[in-house]
């Protein structure tokens, strides 16, 4: 909501977005402003990505059960 009325009121120039709160539902003030482009996010969609995403999930998975840790943690712990 901040941000579309920003946008309205031209504090911002204009805003190119792909991810949104409360995806993948998008504010409705933002569909009503005319310097946004909304775009689906849809970055990683190739098959090579998501081919590296899944090895990289497996590998971490190794890892882990390796007891080597995961390779990329996403919380990781204070030694």
């Amino acid at each position: 909501a901040a941000l579309a009325q920003a946008l309205k009121d031209r504090r911002i120039a204009a805003a190119g977005l792909d991810v949104f709160e409360g995806e993948p539902s998008v504010h409705p003030a933002l569909l009503e402003v005319p310097n946004v482009v909304l775009t689906p996010h849809i970055a990683s969609a190739t098959v090579a990505t998501r081919l590296a995403m899944a090895n990289l999930a497996a590998d971490n998975l190794i890892a882990f059960f390796d007891g080597r840790g995961a390779l990329t943690p996403v919380n990781a712990v204070a030694a």
